[in-house]
């Protein structure tokens, strides 16, 4: 039939058109976070630092990790959520053991949306001087850009990993 391809057509497009009306919108809005012009050397010394900074703050006082997460930021410790400042670092004091060191292994860093930065850490956790039987480590974080372009950590993801 002749008005088959024509109908078939006019679907198409309505259906195409539908499509870019939800994106229009969205291209228009001004972006949720600031962009910060960097290169992806800047990205992997800035995750560097922030990686160097976090463990030995871990290790030392885990109280003075606090500064580095905003209200909306949360953590995900062995499939438990917390989230803002507070609850996050009185979960990250409550940890059963007195002393920690953490050797990371592989840092892996890559650029996101509006500027933040993904940055995942494995390596081994020395806890409470056991040297012979370290435990082995995942952790993920997101780092967002502030007004004042400096990071804070939206997202933590921690996971020992089980052999």
């Amino acid at each position: 039939d002749s008005n088959v391809v024509p109908e078939f057509l006019c679907s198409v497009l309505r259906s195409a058109l539908v499509f870019l009306s939800f994106l229009l919108p969205a291209a228009k809005r001004a972006p949720t976070q600031p962009r910060l012009k960097m290169n992806f050397e800047q990205m992997e010394q800035v995750g560097k630092q922030f990686v160097d900074y976090y463990y030995n703050v871990f290790d030392t006082n885990r109280q003075g990790l606090m500064a580095l997460y905003q209200d909306a930021s949360m953590l995900t410790f062995e499939g438990e959520k917390f989230q803002g400042p507070a609850n996050i670092v009185q979960k990250l004091t409550s940890l059963s053991f007195q002393q920690v060191k953490h050797h990371v292994t592989t840092l892996d860093i890559q650029p996101s949306f509006n500027g933040a930065i993904i940055v995942f850490v494995s390596g081994n956790l020395v806890v409470d001087g056991d040297q012979e039987r370290p435990l082995k480590f995942s952790q993920t974080f997101q780092l967002v850009p502030t007004s004042n372009s400096q990071f804070y950590c939206h997202n933590d993801l921690f996971r020992l990993n089980y052999a």
